[in-house]
């Protein structure tokens, strides 16, 4: 067991983190994050764990740039777990007029928000890597998405953290040709693709 007891657990991204939290009256939401809090919470309840759910529909990269300081180094937490990417690709896909943010940008942001983190607190990192963009690998969402998945494997390295292969997980469960999505819209989970993050997650952690 890594956490300790009382200790803080933000977890922040995209709407597959929110899953719907802000319509929650618990702020927790319907997805993977409500599967983690509910295991821990459930299994070692002496603990005392806080986790928080900081996920906001439609965010890149550069949105968690803009609120990190409030959502984030504000709280103190003792563990800070990051699940972007899978916007900063998909807005390349079906919003070509608003800036984008390619690998590079990516990367330097990406970087430059873990500094703070390790500068402004004492938190330890879990990064899990973005997921896919359609149930098809070959598709032009998915070629897309390789750099940023690498981006988030080297800086798991670069900032000593946890890395939670999510993307791979759902490669190999895709190529496995199971008759089950893990999509509700090739980019939102449904409750198989959710379940499968959560296990993922907490595989990487107890480990």
């Amino acid at each position: 067991m890594r956490f300790i007891k009382g200790d803080k657990i933000i977890l922040i991204g995209d709407s597959i983190t929110d899953a719907g939290r802000l319509s929650d009256p618990e702020q927790v939401g319907d997805g993977y994050y409500r599967l983690i809090r509910d295991y821990y919470l459930a299994s070692f309840p002496e603990l005392n764990l806080q986790f928080i759910n900081k996920g906001v529909g439609g965010n890149r990269v550069t949105d968690l740039f803009d609120r990190w300081q409030d959502d984030v180094i504000a709280l103190q937490p003792n563990w800070v777990s990051v699940m972007i990417g899978i916007n900063d690709v998909w807005r390349q896909l079906d919003s070509p007029g608003i800036e984008q943010v390619y690998p590079n940008d990516f990367e330097r942001i990406y970087t430059d928000i873990l500094t703070k983190l390790k500068e402004q607190t004492d938190a330890k990192i879990i990064l899990m890597e973005p997921t896919i963009i359609e149930e098809n690998l070959a598709s032009k969402g998915n070629h897309l998405l390789v750099d940023y998945v690498q981006i988030v494997n080297d800086l798991a390295v670069k900032f000593d953290a946890l890395l939670v292969p999510t993307n791979k997980v759902f490669r190999q469960y895709v190529e496995g040709g199971y008759d089950n999505n893990l999509t509700t819209d090739h980019v939102h989970m449904n409750s198989i693709g959710n379940m499968l993050l959560a296990k993922t997650w907490i595989e990487t952690v107890q480990n």
